[in-house]
């Protein structure tokens, strides 16, 4: 597995609306994997490779990560800001960020010490407007680097533990490395349909790219393809755990926003079968992906479902999944791609 590559495009920052320097990356990695690529006037990126036919099959995959955006330098140079995605405050405490303005400023997110807090202030669930980052800079410096309305996003290496990568933004940077993978598998080889595979914009902020890039594709075949929850951890009931990792790439069922087609799961799950792919199925009861999108926003809707990544600790710097199971999102995405036209779609 090219975890280089991977920890190259978990590194480089993206918050919902600011995805163009992943977006650069991706374009400089499709040369040579597909026929024709194309990027809209919101920033999506289609890799299209041209099948046998002409209908067609979408892929998504979102770019951006949840992040922030500057809202406010206050005198002493202190910066406030909104979130862009959606944060558990808690996470927050002690963690550094880089804000992108005139050039990457690094600044830690701070809150008022636990020496100071009341009873109540130690006691009560923190807020996001509990914390400001603090870039160790008077306001003047600030402000020649800094604007409102600067991204911001969150700084944390890649590393490798077991057979697992850890890191910031594999929600869902994964599915970037994933798809372009897949791209690369599916390289020289026929495929039944006209592919699209679409990196998508601002999916953390509501699924706003892959909305229009379905409107735009009007795909008759639909994959999603983003991290799922793995709560196989101390203390978590069967019925929470959602995915577990080690146990495969997931094929879902649900999530809040889709109820994926039963024939597309019923075909995935042959398809795993055939091609001897472990998997695990995946309901997720709170949560959407770009399969949403992707199913209902074309005309007559796509016959759709999605590849899940099992991840631990979803929307933290610290998100983490095993190598196996991505190599078996790759492996189920490509022969799903690849065994399209084997399949009886009718309704029965």
């Amino acid at each position: 597995m090219n975890t280089k590559l991977l920890a190259k495009i978990c590194k480089t920052p993206g918050a919902p609306g600011f995805e163009q320097k992943v977006r650069e990356l991706v374009i400089k990695e499709l040369k040579g994997l597909c026929d024709e690529v194309e990027i809209d006037n919101m920033g999506n990126v289609y890799a299209i490779k041209r099948g046998a036919s002409d209908k067609r099959v979408m892929v998504g995959a979102h770019m951006d990560e949840i992040g922030f955006m500057v809202t406010h330098i206050d005198d002493k140079g202190f910066v406030r800001f909104t979130t862009l995605g959606g944060f558990d405050p808690k996470t927050l405490t002690a963690q550094r960020v880089l804000i992108h303005g005139k050039k990457d400023v690094i600044g830690v997110m701070a809150s008022k010490p636990i020496h100071v807090m009341t009873a109540a202030e130690r006691n009560k669930v923190p807020k996001t407007t509990d914390y400001f980052i603090d870039t160790g800079l008077s306001k003047k410096e600030v402000e020649k680097l800094v604007s409102v309305g600067d991204s911001v996003t969150r700084e944390r290496e890649f590393i490798e533990m077991g057979n697992c990568v850890n890191s910031k933004s594999l929600d869902n940077r994964l599915a970037v490395f994933i798809l372009i993978e897949t791209l690369r598998k599916l390289k020289g080889k026929k495929i039944p349909h006209d592919l699209y595979g679409v990196f998508t914009v601002q999916e953390e902020v509501g699924i706003r790219g892959a909305n229009v890039a379905s409107l735009r594709v009007n795909p008759d075949f639909g994959f999603g393809l983003d991290t799922t929850i793995a709560f196989d951890v101390p203390g978590a009931a069967e019925h929470e755990k959602i995915t577990k990792l080690g146990e495969g790439t997931a094929i879902k069922l649900m999530d809040a926003g889709t109820i994926c087609d039963y024939r597309m799961v019923d075909y995935m799950k042959k398809t795993a079968k055939k091609h001897k792919i472990k998997w695990q199925p995946e309901i997720l009861t709170a949560g959407g992906t770009d399969t949403s999108g992707i199913q209902r926003m074309t005309q007559g809707g796509s016959i759709a479902g999605a590849v899940s990544i099992p991840t631990r600790n979803l929307h933290q710097v610290i998100e983490m999944a095993d190598k196996d199971d991505i190599q078996g999102s790759i492996d189920l995405l490509a022969a799903s791609i690849s065994d399209l036209d084997s399949y009886d779609w009718s309704f029965k």
